[in-house]
């Protein structure tokens, strides 16, 4: 049964007849379950499940690791974009390789390409990340929900933090009916926080920045004080040099880097050959003045597990920790 309002609907339709002929009611029937409808707040929109959703399709990886945690991923019927395998254990790899994969093809910033109608042929009951050419309205339309992660909402401003990863473990819970285990998961999350914490020590006094730099030349960009991107760099002991620019990512140039002059860098990238990334800064004209090219404290991450707020952010915030925690 699907989630939506409009499967709900139809399939209430068929059993008025069914019912009807056995002596019962039609609204037993229909009952989908002991917890729903469940509406959840997605980028200022409510959306509303009658049901667990059984058919999903996932346009971004960021959901990976929240529906690996509550034990649904049996439930992806079709996967779009990159799914690099450093992000995942055995187990996650093993049940993303069974999902089909509708296309991986992305721009030259990472974004992905895909059709309305190729998302819309599979059926699913709920589509998991926006796109810049399927939103939110086109799915609507045809009464398709979807939910993006928070702060990747479009305008967003707020300042995420690691308290977001447990609120969405806890979101996706309710949309699937999971809330112990995602109580069980929080807690697991938690507990690592504490030990990565404690392995950072306290803060370091250096300075950093989290860029994304244009492969084959382009535009590099930074990430300010509303990215994921911060409350890492201050777990893992640093200050972020663009962390008084309230905007999540925003295009910067060398001159504008030499003048905060951070003493470690962090690049992400969505794919490809890491050293082509940090070729991709290294090689810009003055970046060779930067303190942290000189000292070699230049580290190339992998997006998701800086953004947005999942639990691969927690992994990354313990690989930056071990990167740099002789240095700090």
């Amino acid at each position: 049964m699907k989630a939506t309002r409009l499967a709900v609907t139809v399939t209430a339709s068929a059993l008025v007849l069914l019912v009807a002929a056995c002596g019962g009611t039609a609204e037993q029937s229909a009952t989908a379950g002991p917890g729903y409808p469940v509406t959840v707040t997605n980028c200022g929109v409510d959306v509303t499940f009658d049901a667990a959703p059984e058919r999903i399709v996932l346009l971004k990886s960021a959901a990976v690791p929240y529906l690996q945690a509550l034990g649904v991923m049996d439930r992806v019927t079709a996967r779009a974009g990159q799914y690099p395998k450093e992000y995942y254990d055995a187990a996650t790899l093993a049940a993303l390789d069974r999902i089909p994969l509708l296309t991986d093809k992305t721009d030259t910033s990472g974004h992905l390409q895909i059709s309305k109608e190729v998302v819309i042929s599979q059926e699913p009951d709920l589509v998991l990340g926006e796109v810049d050419n399927l939103s939110r309205d086109s799915l609507s339309a045809v009464d398709i929900p979807l939910l993006e992660e928070p702060a990747m909402c479009p305008d967003n401003t707020t300042t995420p933090s690691f308290d977001d990863i447990y609120r969405q473990m806890e979101t996706y819970g309710r949309v699937f009916g999971r809330e112990a285990e995602a109580a069980s998961a929080v807690g697991a999350l938690r507990d690592r926080m504490a030990t990565i914490q404690a392995a950072a020590g306290t803060a370091s006094g250096r300075t950093a920045a989290v860029l994304y730099p244009t492969v084959g030349g382009g535009t590099t960009y930074a990430y300010g004080s509303a990215s994921m991107a911060h409350p890492q760099l201050e777990a893992a002991g640093f200050r972020n040099v663009f962390g008084d620019t309230r905007e999540r990512v925003f295009e910067v140039t060398v001159e504008e880097l030499l003048g905060r002059n951070p003493d470690v860098l962090i690049l992400l990238y969505s794919d490809g050959d890491p050293a082509a990334v940090e070729q991709a800064l290294t090689g810009l004209p003055g970046a060779e003045k930067l303190n942290a090219v000189r000292d070699g404290a230049v580290m190339t991450q992998l997006f998701n597990f800086t953004e947005p707020p999942t639990p691969l952010s927690i992994d990354g915030l313990e690989r930056i920790v071990q990167r740099f925690k002789v240095e700090s």
